[in-house]
């Protein structure tokens, strides 16, 4: 048995003690309606903790709806910020297509530069050679006659303006790509600047949704361990219903166990009271014999000697102590045969039957022994034969040894508590020593 199931409230079932063979013994009519009384209290308290986890649950929900509700919020900032890394991405892809554009001009601008500047060496020797504007005076000086001199003079002119356009070309290429150059590289600083943001931008919704989802999963976990706790407390109240059956049908059979004693009684007294009548008539008349027979009860032979007897034949495999981590209140019995029957361990009335997620099929019975309560718990079994609220007798079988619940093999898993079973097992004991083991 690896873990706990519901908390049981079974303060009640305890108070079945007298109720074995049909006989209330040592509790009266007043002791098990204050039981009931104390059950039905439990169950009011449990239901409103039931409530509690209505409540929690619907908080969890309201919650979740609230964390999805911004992780769609998320989603479509991550989605418009994608949207603008593919636009900042493309417009990048321009600009360093642009750049390569521009670079190229760059180039041919250069050489042109560069050819330029030949040629202005070239007139700045001209000029260091002959004297600059002396050439053009021996040009036009020279002159064969008017006409030739106006076509000097047009020539000379021309060339003079042809060096001051290759000066400006000159300063203006420079000045361009001075500018083109400034202009690309501010163009690509300000795409990239944008696009690390958006990166930034998208690494932080990214960790926000993260976050949000770690929040979605916690409380979706918390939503599931309250799901779980509601499901062991309705667990637990169909429990304390059957409990409350139990009490209510203990109440029947001492009502009726004191009707037949209080007619026993009647009738004993009806009988000695003609046996006196008639010893007397005989003194009288001086005649009759005074013997009789008796008529020993009959009883049902234990299956064991002691007030318990074996719940299952097997090999034992697992006692009453720590195990895995945490501790083992009970002992296991395990068998590999089919159709291992289980008994009752002692006289008792059926507390609850049924199938549990961790103990699998199990059966909850209360015992009187010599005054004292105990409560024993068979579980894990295959099939159950009894019903909650039944009365058994030792030995009785209540069912077939199996691998239900919460178990990693066939055997059966055996609990005794000195009073009421609950959720803590604080009243478990070492059955070792009281019931016979194999």
């Amino acid at each position: 048995m690896k873990k706990t199931i519901v908390t049981l409230a079974v303060a009640g079932a305890v108070g079945l003690s007298g109720i074995f063979g049909g006989v209330v013994e040592a509790a009266s009519i007043s002791s098990l309606k204050d039981q009931q009384n104390q059950i039905e209290k439990e169950k009011s308290e449990l239901s409103s903790t039931i409530n509690d986890a209505d409540q929690q649950i619907n908080g969890l929900i309201e919650q979740q709806s609230e964390v999805k509700k911004e992780m769609t919020r998320i989603d479509f900032a991550i989605g418009d910020t994608h949207k603008k890394i593919s636009e900042k991405t493309a417009e990048l892809e321009e600009t360093k297509a642009e750049i390569t554009r521009l670079q190229e001009e760059i180039r041919v601008t250069k050489e042109r530069i560069e050819k330029r500047n030949e040629l202005l060496k070239e007139r700045a020797r001209n000029y260091q050679e002959t004297g600059g504007m002396v050439s053009y005076l021996d040009v036009l000086m020279g002159s064969h006659n008017f006409s030739d001199f106006i076509d000097r003079a047009s020539a000379v002119a021309t060339i003079m303006k042809a060096d001051q356009d290759i000066l400006k070309q000159h300063e203006a290429d420079k000045k361009s790509l001075e500018e083109n150059q400034a202009k690309l590289e501010e163009e690509l600083a300000s795409v990239q600047t944008i696009l690390a943001d958006l990166e930034k931008m998208n690494q932080q919704l990214n960790a926000q949704r993260a976050e949000k989802d770690r929040l979605l999963a916690s409380l979706e976990q918390q939503e599931d361990e309250i799901h779980e706790h509601k499901m062991e407390l309705q667990e637990e109240a169909q429990l304390l219903a059957a409990q409350s059956a139990a009490i209510q049908k203990a109440i029947a059979l001492e009502q009726k166990r004191q009707e037949e004693a209080a007619a026993a009684a009647a009738a004993s007294a009806a009988a000695a009271a003609a046996s006196a009548a008639t010893a007397a008539a005989n003194n009288n008349s001086g005649s009759g014999n005074g013997g009789g027979n008796s008529t020993p009860s009959q009883t049902t032979a234990p299956v064991s000697s002691g007030a318990f007897t074996l719940p299952a034949n097997g090999t034992f495999t697992s006692g009453f102590a720590p195990r895995w981590g945490s501790f083992h209140y009970g002992i296991d019995i395990a068998n590999r045969a089919s159709g291992v029957p289980i008994w009752a361990a002692a006289d008792g009335v059926v507390i609850q039957s049924y199938y549990s997620s961790s103990y699998g099929n199990v059966v909850f019975i209360a015992h009187s022994v010599n005054g004292q309560t105990y409560t024993t718990v068979s579980a894990h079994m295959e099939a159950r034969f009894v019903s909650s609220g039944a009365v058994v007798k030792k030995g009785q079988q209540i069912g077939i040894m199996g691998n239900t619940g919460d178990s990693t093999g066939k055997h059966l898993h055996f609990e005794l508590h000195r009073g009421e079973w609950n959720g803590s097992k604080s009243n478990a004991i070492n059955p070792v020593g009281i019931v016979p083991m194999p």
